[in-house]
């Protein structure tokens, strides 16, 4: 959606970096193939970074030396507790300083993963047209913003662009296209192949037995025999849930527990249950919640579903991986050669450079591919062949 399009906390990893070294600009953050990266460009997502969900937000400025940040950390800042001592301006600093170098590194990240798909894209012969992206931009924004104000409200409070929402929804259109490009013709499965894995995993292709229960769950076996005692006089089941059950769920629905499948029930009326026989009034049997009473009402036998019925299922699962190993293959190939077109400045590297610091694979950041260039909200992960 346009309105988390740019929510810079749910960025995945492609790193970079910028400098004034080696081959890049004094006005440049990085280059990719040549082609510099603009400060402009960092600044502009720098300040919609830091605006992300706190629109008044002071953005961190190294070259102020954080003055606006901390100035409106200290206003933000409560009174300490009696006792308690001051925040200082060094240490509003520190946290402005550490806001800034993690906004800079997505900030960076976003910047090299835009172009590193566009070049990809260019290489491939990958095109989206202008009324493709517009289709998509006009949806996104239904959804998200059903009144024009509030679009425009957007807009002014996140201090976005269209174009730049426009250009992002391109670079999203674009690494889908790779994504699909890469996999096309590589899921083909075998009818040995489906076979194999359906006689492997028999088990995932198998249902329990389950039953239709009535219950009246109690306290204490003193009432659990009350409960009994007036189902065998005759009392319906709804009157005798409603008078003594303490199980909400199944006393709203008249003492009704469907479908429970074997080996899902408290291990002591599970065995109860599945020995049991139907129409049996059973109880009341002890367990770790209390005492039930209960009679089963229905079974429905176990099966197990044939490999004729389990095909199209597993055909599309082996499918799914066997496109995910090419994918695979294409990320790791992506970011080496792209990565190893990238010079970062000094001051912006990250992994993702051929000058930067060696990647630390962390859960939060995974492997960069022309396909997670996006944020997740709004891309399907190239990390997964799924759209």
């Amino acid at each position: 959606m346009i309105r988390t399009a740019l929510v810079f906390v749910a960025l995945v990893s492609t790193g970079a970096v910028f400098a004034s070294c080696g081959g890049v600009p004094g006005n440049a953050v990085a280059t990719v193939d040549g082609e510099p990266i603009k400060k402009s460009d960092f600044t502009y997502y720098l300040n919609v970074a830091a605006k992300s969900g706190q629109p008044n937000a002071a953005v961190p400025d190294p070259e102020s030396d954080y003055a606006k940040c901390v100035a409106a950390k200290r206003k933000a800042t409560p009174a300490p507790a009696k006792g308690q001592p001051k925040v200082t301006d060094a240490q509003l600093k520190t946290q402005c300083k550490q806001e800034y170098e993690q906004l800079r590194n997505q900030v960076v990240q976003l910047l090299l993963g835009n172009r590193w798909i566009e070049g990809e894209a260019e290489a491939q012969g990958v095109t989206v047209t202008d009324a493709e992206v517009k289709k998509s931009f006009d949806t996104q924004k239904k959804q998200s913003f059903p009144k024009e104000e509030d679009y425009k409200k957007f807009l002014q409070t996140s201090g976005q662009t269209e174009p730049q929402l426009l250009k992002r929804i391109k670079v999203e259109l674009l690494s889908n296209k790779i994504r699909d490009k890469v996999i096309k013709g590589k899921g083909t499965v075998s009818d040995a192949a489906i076979a194999d894995f359906y006689n492997k995993n028999k088990a995932q292709f198998a249902q329990p037995e389950k039953r239709d229960l009535r219950v009246v769950l109690t306290k204490d076996k003193a009432t659990a025999d009350k409960a009994r005692a007036a189902l065998d006089s005759g009392d319906s089941w709804a009157t005798v849930a409603k008078k003594y059950s303490i199980d909400d769920t199944s006393k709203a629905a008249g003492g009704k527990l469907p479908a429970q499948a074997k080996g899902t029930l408290d291990k002591e009326l599970d065995t109860a249950v599945f020995s049991a026989s139907k129409n049996e009034l059973e109880g009341p049997i002890k367990t770790q919640y209390g005492y039930y009473v209960f009679a089963v009402t229905a079974i429905t036998a176990a099966s197990q579903q044939t490999l004729p019925e389990a095909k199209e299922t597993i055909k599309q699962t082996l499918q799914s991986q066997n496109q995910q190993k090419v994918l695979d293959t294409f990320v790791k190939d992506f970011t080496k050669r792209w990565k190893d077109k990238t010079e970062c400045s000094k001051d912006y590297t990250t992994s993702d450079c051929k000058n930067g610091p060696k990647a630390t694979p962390t859960p939060t950041a995974p492997a960069t591919d022309p396909t997670q260039q996006v944020p997740a909200e709004t891309a399907t992960p190239a990390a997964t062949t799924g759209k």
